[in-house]
């Protein structure tokens, strides 16, 4: 059976709390970068607000902690902090169930309950809760989005520390299921330098082993690219080979390398400066319609307070986003709901399984 875009109920706008309520307060932001002291705050669900009497707009594109920006008299943005200029008029107040003219929606896309009991046993998450089903349902989600969404995959160094979930993942790329990617220098660093040196900080990626003077391999390799010109360059020269870079430079898959404060080199294309490596990390996020990712708890996080639970598609129509986090450690999945990514799906389990196991579900294999 084909996959299909659960379908979304907007608020009911004809309810007294809403039929009555005010139209929402725009005031004017005095000092750059400084929001007016009652302002709103979005979060990851939709929100609408009241800007003329019956006339309640909904963000298209939002982002949790930010503001919102009236633009003109029919158009909301919604804005960094760091991005406020004096004039700006922001939508102030902090009540959410239409009372001050702000409604945000929760339940838009609401799951019906699979147990009316009001005690049962194994209802969170665990290492012993079964996943078999999200597989599932994941291949079906990626085969409609390779073609009518954007998939996001965030990528930890893991990934590319063993041989067949490095395969495994190039694969993928050339197969049209990854259209961004976001990770740091290490994840593009140990990728090239498994296929330098067929080692990932001096262990084999394959058979374990660790080589005579390994530890400097992944210097070698930050050296080697620099002085190529870059992953682009090298993978141009022949000096790259195969691996996770060369699939995403080699299909054009756009990609972000945001710069850490313990960053070896580092690798050319490292974005060093936190906001632009945000700016740019938002730029791929705002497009997301399903975000991947995998054992790297940071970025995981950052692209998560970066992503809203719903997309607004050209025609209108308002869908969700999904967003899966992968990690062997349950601290680690349980971390971004505490961060304030509500809408994520745990899978626990080791990321290199993952990637195998999902390539396996989704491209046959040919003798």
């Amino acid at each position: 059976m084909p996959f299909v875009l659960p379908s979304y109920t907007p608020p009911d706008f004809s309810s007294p709390a809403l039929r009555n309520a005010p139209l929402a307060e725009f005031r004017p932001v005095e000092i750059p970068g400084v929001a007016p002291q009652t302002f709103h705050a979005t979060s990851v669900y939709p929100e609408y607000f009241q800007v003329a009497p019956r006339r309640w707009i909904l963000l298209r594109e939002s982002r949790m902690d930010c503001v919102v920006v009236r633009e003109g008299e029919d158009a909301l943005s919604v804005k960094e902090f760091r991005r406020l200029e004096p004039g700006d008029r922001v939508a102030c107040g902090r009540g959410e169930r239409g009372e001050e003219g702000i409604y945000v929606h929760e339940t838009g896309f609401e799951i019906p309950r699979q147990s009316g009991e009001s005690f049962a046993f194994r209802t969170g998450f665990s290492r012993e809760t079964p996943f078999s089903v999200d597989y599932d349902q994941l291949y079906d989600l990626l085969r409609y989005e390779r073609d009518k969404g954007f998939v996001l995959w965030v990528l930890g160094p893991a990934v590319a520390f063993d041989r067949d979930a490095r395969t495994a993942f190039s694969a993928l790329v050339d197969a049209g299921y990854v259209h961004g990617l976001l990770a740091g220098n290490a994840l593009a660093t140990h990728d090239v330098e498994a296929s330098l040196f067929g080692t990932a900080l001096g262990m084999e990626i394959y058979g374990k082993r660790r080589v005579p003077l390994g530890h400097y391999h992944h210097l070698d390799t930050l050296n080697r690219i620099r002085g190529a010109g870059g992953l682009a360059a090298a993978i141009a020269a022949g000096l790259v080979t195969d691996g996770i870079m060369r699939a995403v430079i080699g299909k054009g898959v756009p990609y972000v390398l945001a710069g850490s404060i313990r960053d070896d080199g580092p690798l050319p294309e490292v974005v060093s400066d936190a906001y632009e490596a945000q700016d740019r990390m938002r730029a791929l996020a705002r497009r997301a319609t399903t975000v991947i990712a995998l054992a790297t708890q940071l970025h995981t996080i950052a692209t998560g307070n970066m992503v809203s639970s719903y997309a607004v598609g050209e025609d209108g129509q308002v869908r969700p986003v999904y967003f899966y986090t992968v990690d062997i450690s349950e601290f680690a999945v349980g971390k971004l709901a505490n961060r304030g990514s509500l809408t994520a799906r745990p899978i626990l389990t080791n990321v290199q399984d993952f990637i195998v196991t999902l390539q396996r579900g989704l491209l046959p294999i040919t003798d």
